[in-house]
């Protein structure tokens, strides 16, 4: 398939899914996202990595005064393609036995997205309910990652809950939701 064909089906499937949930982004219309994305294939590439992960990347802010955007992922888990990670290098290194293949700071960084906040991720919870079966790691402050510690957040009993957990713990329900500003 031609690299355009591929750049036109995803802001197809972007737009499409903007279209579909206008509450994620009230007030903001399709065409100012596409000019935004207009001219940026890089951010566009990190899109479809997005994407592919299984993420379902849509926006979910946006700042009038200076036109930024930011996409998360809007997939009701946490993403299918980045589970059963640990927090970071650091710890996946440091298991003795049963290491994971990756973690979700270095899958972060190979995609060129962040990890969600605690705030983002909140943020995120007041537009639908995500991660009612699965969890997802957040950033975490430096000082709790000093002393071993990493956190994550999950969607129960109508609430949203911050766990900490051993940065290097990993589950097969676990992941990590990708931030991206435009």
């Amino acid at each position: 398939m031609a690299k355009s064909t591929k750049v036109l089906d995803l802001l197809m499937t972007l737009q499409d899914r903007f279209e579909a949930n206008h509450a994620r982004h009230p007030g903001l219309e399709w065409s100012t996202v596409q000019h935004r994305l207009t001219g940026k294939p890089d951010k566009l590439a990190v899109l479809r990595a997005m994407e592919d992960s299984g993420g379902e990347p849509d926006v979910v802010e946006h700042d009038p005064a200076t036109g930024e955007l930011l996409f998360a992922d809007c997939c009701a888990e946490s993403p299918k393609g980045r589970r059963s990670l640990c927090y970071d290098r650091e710890a996946r290194l440091g298991r003795k036995e049963n290491r994971p293949e990756g973690s979700a700071l270095e899958m972060a960084a190979k995609l060129g997205v962040e990890l969600l906040t605690e705030a983002q991720y909140r943020h995120l919870q007041t537009l639908a309910p995500f991660d009612t079966k699965t969890s997802s790691w957040v950033q975490t402050p430096a000082a709790i990652r000093k002393l071993g510690g990493a956190l994550f957040c999950d969607r129960r009993y109508a609430h949203v809950f911050l766990y900490h957990n051993g940065a290097e713990s990993y589950y097969a329900a676990r992941g990590f939701r990708a931030a991206l500003r435009v």
